[in-house]
């Protein structure tokens, strides 16, 4: 039999802001494919809980930087759901180590432009294939950025520029995707409490107190799931390409 509900792909949701939008989307009725680069006994108790959300879920273990891997994982789901019909492009990394601009090693850049940005491009492309042939009343592409790619952080240009490029990428793809009926929308979060921010929590809890953001504290990763589940229902219409920002008001100019 055929699935009948919307099926959601969302890369590197083992785990921090990915799982928090397969929560929001489990909630609000999509089937899921989670994705990342752990084996599966370690994403179990995240598979577990949702599915008692009431998702069904697809585990594809899968290195998004690799290019060749994802017909692979995209004829996993094909044999499994049948469609996809939203695909969220969350996977990424943070520098090993941060360093100045002036200092950066070519090993770290070519790191994070391989993993942030050529790895979400080529899927994208690919998934945008698949659908088109299906021929979809409407397709959903989300791009999950950060405010680096507006924000200059000169101890980790390797991510500003990596983040820089899937602002681009967003609108390149909604112009070329709106004649399939394929929406495509980017979410820039801010400060986000995640693997990711943990070693620098102090730094930010400071930054937070002083003013950093409108709303003093920091964001989740449901901040950001609620988003994106909002734009894959598609209760934000006429709106392809657009930017929704979810920083606290840490970007908003003030004087």
């Amino acid at each position: 039999m055929a699935n009948t509900k919307k099926v959601a792909l969302v890369t590197g949701s083992g785990r921090g802001i990915g799982l928090g939008m397969c929560r929001e989307l489990a909630k609000s009725g999509f089937d899921l494919v989670v994705n990342d680069i752990h084996p599966t006994d370690v994403v179990a108790p995240a598979l577990a809980e949702l599915q008692s959300l009431g998702a069904a879920v697809l585990y594809c273990q899968s290195d998004i930087s690799k290019v060749t891997e994802h017909a692979g994982m995209l004829a996993k789901i094909k044999q499994h759901y049948g469609r996809l019909d939203v695909l969220v492009n969350n996977a990424g990394v943070a520098p090993n180590v941060r360093a100045d601009v002036l200092e950066a090693s070519p090993e770290s850049f070519d790191r994070l432009i391989s993993i942030n940005l050529r790895g979400p491009y080529f899927l994208t492309q690919a998934v945008a294939k698949w659908m088109i042939e299906q021929k979809l009343t409407r397709g959903c592409i989300i791009n999950s950025s950060s405010v680096s790619s507006t924000v200059a952080s000169v101890n980790r240009g390797d991510y500003c520029i990596s983040k820089a490029g899937i602002s681009m990428a967003t609108m390149l793809w909604a112009a070329r995707l709106a004649e399939f009926g394929i929406d495509v929308y980017e979410v820039r979060p801010g400060i986000i409490a995640s693997d990711m921010t943990a070693g620098v929590k102090a730094k930010y809890d400071a930054l937070i107190a002083n003013g950093l953001t409108l709303e003093k504290r920091w964001g989740t990763p449901e901040d950001v799931g609620r988003a994106v589940a909002t734009l894959a229902r598609g209760d934000i219409s006429y709106a392809t390409g657009q930017v929704i920002m979810i920083d606290g008001g840490m970007t908003l100019q003030r004087l």
